[in-house]
């Protein structure tokens, strides 16, 4: 959740591009939904795709890259399914969601944002376990509360904001295993 008084947008946007785009987003706590106050909406996901585009898959031998292959072709495919059904269902998509090919293998997917999910959607209710982000705008910190607490597997949540008590106001009411305040735990180091 970001919210429009966070800290360090720029930061922010790290933090949110490696959440899910880190290990091609094949990670269990993933950062998969991006819940963002509306204001701030269209400014902080340029942020986050500026980052996504120089994280473009690669060779995994390559110390450079950033993200490497799909576990497997069942698994690329799985994903692509939820991409094709992202678009279906009407959510915009705003960057990557093709299937590319590194060292003539296939088994790479670029880093793909989708706007305006709806919180009942696919994208936003099952675990893609893929390098697929939903961004879904919020206006009030009830609603992105709700937002956040309306998925079954909520491991991990970061908040964003520079108002301590507002943060741990939000923290209490987010039912995530993990909330952190203006970071977000990945396994990587940044």
């Amino acid at each position: 959740i970001v919210l429009s008084d966070a800290p360090n947008l720029d930061v922010a946007a790290q933090r949110t591009a490696f959440g899910i785009w880190f290990n091609q987003g094949e990670v269990c706590t993933a950062g998969s939904r991006l819940i963002v106050e509306d204001k701030i909406k269209d400014v902080f996901l340029e942020k986050v795709m500026a980052i996504g585009q120089k994280m473009m898959p690669g060779d995994p031998l390559d110390p450079k890259t950033q993200m490497g292959a799909m576990v497997d072709e069942v698994q690329t495919k799985r994903v692509m399914g939820y991409i094709e059904a992202g678009q279906k269902e009407g959510a915009k998509l705003k960057m990557g969601g093709k299937q590319v090919h590194v060292d003539n293998a296939g088994s790479f997917i670029e880093p793909t944002v989708f706007a305006d999910v709806d919180n009942a959607s696919r994208l936003a209710q099952e675990e893609i376990f893929g390098p697929v982000l939903a961004v879904m705008p919020f206006d009030t910190e009830e609603e992105a509360v709700r937002l956040a607490n309306e998925v079954e597997y909520g491991l991990v949540a970061g908040l964003w904001t520079s108002d301590v008590s507002r943060a741990h106001r939000m923290a209490a009411q987010i039912e995530a295993g993990l909330v952190t305040v203006n970071t977000f735990r990945t396994t990587h180091p940044m």
